[in-house]
């Protein structure tokens, strides 16, 4: 394909400060397609981050719709991705409108707002907890609540904002905390009318399970199922280890996939990458927590890979690039018997001005690679108001026990220098 102009063409949508568009952007180059970025990036600029990328404001959905369909007139377009909960919606706008299988508009939408994804479950009697929302402001507990609740922020991800409450003194304080955060600074400039509307639902006891997939024209094809090992159980829900293949037997594994596929459905998600998160219930009932329109976030994905031609792994990025842009993807089947990534938790708020022990963390047998992405002098905020983690740290072995003694050994050996932060109010401020 050295001709461009028959080059399979892929738009994918994506925020700028997002880890993995130049991920994709070099599987792109491996795959002799050509990669077109949708970013919410500087307009005022030419091209300041020198990705050629189009400028849309995901806030501004019609603007940003007639920009890109703009830029495409009269060119091919094979296909749409997206990385990143607010890009969704304008990927599927975009495939709606140039007739491209992918999720369905309700269904991006659905995906990325707690409230309509609950309603969506509810409609169809799927298992999903107890929800109520109020606006953002609202300290009181309303009536009708039963504890252990959790109190969720609808426009965000991460676990960010995310509080469980046992009693209404508690429900109060979280109200109040989440109620602030929607009133910072970066969480206004979403400009987004959900920053303004709190959940409340029922907490949901049991193990939690990640499952990443791609639904092809609604069958779900599932690439990884991960375990979190660490017990999520509040007051805030910080994901740190990802292990896979999950260490559930076949059976227990495999009653995630019917239950994700279902909740897929409900939502409107039809063809494209999902990545589901997921309560087992004691009494081995599955609960979809959520079904996202995207890939796994972060650099997690750097921790999959997957059987390709002649042996070569295949990273994350190719497979979900190959399936948008209408190609056979490269087989399913994760490429290493177990594998695993910590998200590396930021301990405290605070000023980070040292790391230290990365080589000695790295050297830690089964340890495939570590990743400091915070920056010296940078202001770091804890959850549940963070939004951000230290960095990643990666590793391979026989199996998900192994792997995960890896990651806890490689962690316990680095050391980060936070500074307080002491606020410094003007006289009579």
């Amino acid at each position: 394909m050295n001709d461009v102009s028959l080059r399979p063409r892929v738009l994918l949508c994506a925020t700028t400060t997002g880890y993995q568009t130049r991920m994709f952007d070099e599987a792109a180059a491996r795959l002799g397609i050509d990669l077109v970025l949708a970013t919410d990036r500087c307009d005022r600029l030419a091209d300041p981050w020198r990705d050629r990328a189009l400028a849309v404001r995901f806030h501004d959905e019609a603007a940003s719709l007639a920009a890109v369909l703009a830029a495409f007139e009269g060119t091919r377009l094979d296909g749409v991705l997206a990385v990143g909960d607010r890009p969704v919606a304008l990927a599927a706008l975009v495939a709606e409108a140039r007739g491209l299988p992918w999720h369905t508009v309700r269904g991006a939408r659905t995906s990325r707002d707690k409230r309509l994804f609950r309603a969506s479950q509810h409609a169809v009697g799927l298992p999903a907890p107890w929800a109520t929302t109020v606006p953002a402001g609202q300290v009181v507990p309303p009536a009708g609540v039963t504890y252990p609740c959790v109190v969720k922020p609808l426009v965000l991800s991460g676990s960010r904002g995310v509080i469980r409450a046992d009693d209404p003194a508690g429900l109060a304080a979280a109200l109040a905390r989440v109620s602030a955060l929607l009133a910072a600074p970066d969480v206004r400039e979403l400009r987004d009318d959900a920053a303004s509307v709190i959940q409340i639902e029922g907490y949901i006891a049991g193990d939690e399970f990640a499952l990443e997939g791609v639904m092809d024209r609604g069958r779900l094809h599932v690439l990884a199922l991960f375990d979190k090992p660490e017990p999520l159980t509040g007051p805030y829900f910080e994901e740190t280890i990802y292990v896979t293949p999950t260490a559930r037997t076949a059976a227990q594994a495999l009653a995630l996939i019917p239950a994700v596929t279902r909740a897929a459905a409900a939502a409107g998600l039809w063809h494209g990458p999902v990545h589901a998160e997921c309560r087992v219930s004691p009494a081995g009932e599955v609960v979809v927590l959520e079904v996202a329109a995207r890939p796994i976030g972060g650099l997690c994905a750097r921790a999959l890979t997957f059987d390709g031609p002649a042996g070569k792994d295949v990273p994350l990025e190719e497979v979900v690039l190959a399936h948008a842009a209408g190609r056979a993807a490269p087989h399913w089947r994760a490429a290493r018997p177990a594998v695993g990534v910590m998200m590396v938790p930021i301990p405290r708020s605070g000023v980070l001005r040292g790391v230290a022990g990365d080589d000695e963390a790295r050297a830690v047998p089964g340890v495939t690679g570590v990743v400091v992405t915070a920056k010296i002098d940078q202001r770091l905020v804890a959850l549940p108001e963070g939004a951000s983690y230290l960095g990643f740290i990666f590793a391979a072995g026989a199996d998900d026990a192994a792997v995960d003694a890896a990651l806890r050994a490689a962690h316990a050996r680095l050391t980060f220098q936070i500074d307080t932060v002491i606020e410094v109010r003007a006289a009579g401020a």
